[in-house]
This record gives C-alpha cells, sequence and structure tokens, in this order.
C-alpha cells in the first residue's frame, strides 16, 4: 500500500492543492519500507491531474490537512481514501495513522482563500 502526504518542510502542508510535494510513503506489513518526493503540480489539487498520477503510483490512502471538496471528491473517483485534519510531522503521522489513531475529521476547506475547491 502508499500513503500520500501534502508536504513542507517535513511536516504536512495545511491545504493539499498548494503543497511544496507530495512525499509517497510505501507500506509493507504496516510498516514504512520506502519514501518518494513528488513535486506539486500547478494548479488547484481537483484540476491539477495530480489524482491520476497518485492512482497510476498506486497510492490508496491521502493523508491531508485541509482539501476542498472538489479534490476530495476527485481524490475518491481515482479510488483513493482522503483523510483530512491531518496535521504535524509527516513520519509522525503515518505512523499514527498505521497504529489507526488517524481518522478524517469530515471538515473541508470552503472558504473563498482556498478557492473553495
Amino acid at each position: 500500500m502508499k500513503i500520500a502526504v501534502p508536504t513542507r518542510d517535513g511536516r504536512v502542508d495545511d491545504h493539499f492543492g498548494h503543497c511544496d510535494h507530495y512525499t509517497i510513503f510505501t507500506i509493507e506489513e504496516r510498516k514504512v519500507v520506502a519514501r518518494e518526493s513528488l513535486p506539486s503540480p500547478e494548479g488547484c489539487g481537483c484540476k491539477s491531474g495530480i489524482a491520476a498520477v497518485l492512482q497510476e503510483m498506486g497510492v490508496k490512502v491521502m493523508l491531508a490537512g485541509n482539501m476542498g471538496e472538489g479534490a476530495k471528491n476527485v481524490l475518491q473517483k481515482h479510488d483513493i481514501v482522503v483523510v483530512r485534519g491531518c496535521s504535524g510531522d509527516i513520519e509522525t503521522l503515518v505512523q499514527s495513522y498505521l497504529l489507526g489513531f488517524i481518522l478524517d475529521s469530515g471538515e473541508g476547506c470552503d472558504h473563498h482563500d482556498c478557492g473553495n475547491h
């Protein structure tokens, strides 16, 4: 399984569609066995095509901070489970997710600064 995290300086970037890059964690037997970095494309998350790229890479889970409904819907259409409300150090976050401590907050971005998507 692969998990993607919008990243900036080793921490969860606050907004999925405007992150510096995505860190892709490869998980085997509930342990991180590899990490890779994927540059963030131009444009917002729901229109950038990133969902298709992540799906092709085998990503099954997106651990994100804030994310609009448009981006969430596009990721879900590409069979990627979206977990919103994440923050902090990405290594700690992934370990916490694997232990079952991280759940979707159910909250999305809907204010003007996020583009409402």
